[in-house]
């Protein structure tokens, strides 16, 4: 199955968010403590930027049921 933009939810929309409070949230920590090479912060980036990622694509991936079209 390939993504459709036909197929935005919910879901979509959180893993964006999810997606983009990562990007903001290592971006904000470099800027304020000047640490761009920490490895508790790539960790934590890393899970939300990724829980962004694939929760976007498997949103878009799956196809609306019957009863989601009506």
């Amino acid at each position: 199955m390939k993504p459709s933009l036909k197929n935005i939810n919910a879901y979509t929309i959180m893993a964006l968010i999810v997606l983009i409070a990562g990007l903001l949230l290592y971006i904000t920590w470099g800027l304020r403590y000047n640490v761009w090479a920490d490895i508790g912060i790539y960790s934590i980036t890393i899970v939300l930027v990724l829980g962004g990622l694939l929760g976007a694509i498997l949103s878009l991936t799956f196809e609306k049921t019957e009863e989601e079209r009506e």
